[in-house]
């Protein structure tokens, strides 16, 4: 077994996740416990922990106090994390789409998108922030941080031509994301930008990607008043 694979949470979760593709755990078996799966990773058992806590928050297991950890029997529907590039949403509701960049830096992130991009130390980063419009009025605000040490060519890229958000996606791959959607009310440098009353209820995307547990990107979309969104869901 490639011990590199297995000194990080991530390596045990995809360890632990071929296990039960693979059918090496059965729906309904009980797994070790985190104590034995350590002693076989050669890892921490708080390792473990974060590894089988996301894999039942996913739905691969079921975790009870008393009885262990199972495979689950029936994993739980989950929701596809298919990311668009938002040229295409704009147009596919029939607008016509334009894009400005507003801002690029090269500085150290804040300590949330380190931790968010589950860094152990900050790095300096290319900092984006763009404004994506429907027909010439506001769509979506974009703040973006790209990880120079894992895409170094986005150095060199002309963003005021091509968006952050569509370049990554023609021309870097990621096998990992996460999204986090919520609402909140605009801060004041986004009224300004998406001309909106003070206090108007927003709605973020915040995504973070990895390729090969390297950090990609971290950015956070804020919607207009009313934006929607619709994906597919499957088991």
């Amino acid at each position: 077994m490639n011990q590199i694979s297995i000194n990080s949470w991530q390596g045990v979760q995809e360890e632990v996740l071929r296990r039960i593709r693979n059918r090496v755990w059965k729906p309904g078996a009980q797994i070790p416990n985190e104590m034995d799966l350590a002693k076989e990773f050669e890892c921490s058992r708080s390792t473990v922990n974060r590894a089988l806590r996301e894999l039942a928050e996913n739905g691969f297991l079921e975790r009870k106090r008393k009885s262990g950890t199972r495979v689950a029997r029936h994993p739980v529907a989950k929701a596809v994390l298919d990311i668009q590039i938002v040229r295409h949403e704009v147009e596919d509701r029939g607008s016509v789409y334009s894009y400005g960049m507003l801002g690029r830096e090269i500085k150290m992130p804040p300590n949330g998108v380190t931790f968010a991009l589950e860094q152990s130390r900050g790095e300096e980063m290319l900092h984006i922030v763009a404004l994506h419009m429907a027909d010439g009025a506001p769509y979506a605000l974009e703040d973006r941080w790209i990880s120079l040490s894992t895409v170094p060519e986005a150095r060199n890229v002309d963003f005021t031509i091509h968006s952050a958000n569509e370049w990554l996606l023609e021309n870097i791959s990621y096998d990992r994301a996460a999204l986090t959607i919520y609402a909140g009310s605009a801060s004041k440098s986004q009224q300004e930008h998406l001309n909106i009353p003070h206090s108007s209820p927003l709605m973020h995307l915040e995504r973070q990607t990895w390729i090969a547990n390297k950090a990609v990107t971290h950015v956070i979309l804020s919607h207009m008043p009313g934006h929607r969104i619709v994906r597919s869901i499957t088991n």
